[in-house]
């Protein structure tokens, strides 16, 4: 038998280090050639790693949510043969294989005690009035949550039941509706307990893989930028009209559409215009670089966390194909699949909540860009016209933009330019 080292790999772009978001194996596990074993984040994009041998796992570096430089060794595999390391020993210095995980980026030895870490994760919640003894936590996920699916966890939301009290009996832990049904029944009062009890306890969760991400670079763009937000209404009643009959005519050949292709067709006409909102703004630099592409951001919420996946050269694209290329960004986001390329190089973007709108928000710009256009819900209110009021679907849109770069004035151009296109879609599409 030999001992075989996984480093951690180049990924490219001058990456130094990256963050571990998953390990795909535990101690002891057999592994095959080329299967993935762990996933790491970087600025762009999550990359996963596999195993060029076959072997068993002795030795991990790190936790999820550390960070390994590239070239560090990142886990042991006990193999056939030689392996790539000689020596008795593969783990660090003071380290057995097989030891509790430790990142080799954490000092060891004067600088360190080799005491083992402690468990900072919170205490398991005292059990309540009707509790039945369980088999053992519940398996988690790699963000720490139980698993369970999108119904059982909607169901537990709604009938208040905490899915950490319950273990799954179903595949790798998963709590399944039958886990739900066992857990209600042990439940029931018993003489004149209460069923609504008070519950103590606390859960740490810590901050890591693609939600560290998002809080590091909303941190950024909110101490770098100072924000205007305008607010805006829009008529865009002679806009669902269309929508719905070009949806009439053309859905079953091409698709279906929705708002966001006449809102990035009325962007890409309101920067040609005011190229300066297509831009980005490199405040180390202090340059501010204008795009004659606009490749328009679309904030997608997927699983994991909000993602920003870009729709290139959106200038060439007509209503379908901007919808059809939204569309398959967002199931490439919400599946894991979406490239790097996908995820990076937008220079002016759009947010949108869908059904869950609101009236007004004030948008987050997508640093390094310039401004950001928020669509909230459509609703049906009364506006004055002809001299009466009259029922009209009615949009708000939320614009911000970077006072650094925008004045105030520019801005309240470039959001009476949206509305008025968004007012007057047949003459801005040029599609029939």
């Amino acid at each position: 038998m030999g001992i075989y080292v996984i480093k951690m790999p180049d990924i490219g772009e001058g990456v130094a280090e990256a963050e571990l978001v998953e390990w795909s194996v535990k101690l002891g596990d057999p592994v095959r050639e080329d299967e993935i074993v762990a996933a790491v984040m970087t600025d762009k994009a999550t990359v996963e790693i596999p195993t060029p041998v076959n072997g068993t796992v002795t030795w991990l570096a790190c936790d999820v949510g550390d960070q390994i430089a590239v070239g560090s060794e990142l886990m042991h595999l006990d193999v056939e043969g030689e392996g790539n390391r000689s020596g008795a020993s593969a783990a660090p210095p003071g380290r057995k294989p097989g030891d509790k995980r430790v990142s080799p980026s954490r000092p060891t030895g004067p600088q360190r005690a080799a005491a083992p870490q402690e468990d900072i994760r919170a205490p398991a919640p005292t059990p309540r009035i009707g509790d039945r003894p369980r088999a053992g936590l519940p398996s988690r996920d790699a963000y720490g949550r139980p698993i369970a699916s999108p119904a059982v966890r909607k169901r537990a939301r709604d009938a208040g039941i905490d899915l950490r009290r319950i273990a799954g009996s179903g595949p790798a832990g998963r709590i399944t509706h039958a886990d739900l049904d066992d857990y209600t029944a042990s439940l029931e009062p018993e003489g004149t307990a209460s069923f609504y009890t008070p519950v103590e306890g606390a859960e740490d969760i810590k901050v890591s893989g693609l939600r560290r991400r998002i809080a590091e670079r909303m941190d950024a763009a909110n101490r770098h930028i100072p924000h205007i937000t305008i607010v805006e209404e829009v008529d865009v009643t002679e806009l669902e009209g269309l929508r719905q009959r070009l949806n009439g005519e053309h859905a079953e050949s091409r698709g279906k559409l929705t708002v966001l292709p006449f809102i990035m067709r009325a962007i890409v006409r309101a920067v040609s215009e005011q190229p300066a909102f297509n831009a980005h703004f490199l405040d180390e630099d202090n340059i501010i670089r204008r795009f004659d592409a606009v490749h328009v951001g679309i904030a997608t919420q997927t699983p994991n966390g909000l993602m920003v996946p870009v729709v290139r050269n959106a200038e060439a694209m007509g209503l379908w194909d901007a919808a059809r290329e939204i569309g398959r960004l967002a199931e490439a986001s919400r599946g894991g699949s979406a490239t790097r390329d996908e995820l990076s190089g937008s220079t002016i973007s759009i947010t949108s909540l869908g059904p869950l709108g609101a009236l007004a928000t004030t948008p987050i710009i997508n640093r390094p860009e310039v401004a950001i256009v928020g669509i909230n819900k459509i609703a049906t209110r009364p506006l004055w016209l002809d001299g009466e009021f009259k029922p009209r679907q009615v949009m708000n849109i939320s614009c911000s933009f970077d006072h650094r770069v925008i004045d105030g004035w520019d801005a309240a151009v470039f959001v009476q330019k949206l509305k008025a296109l968004l007012e007057a879609p047949a003459a801005m599409c040029g599609e029939g």
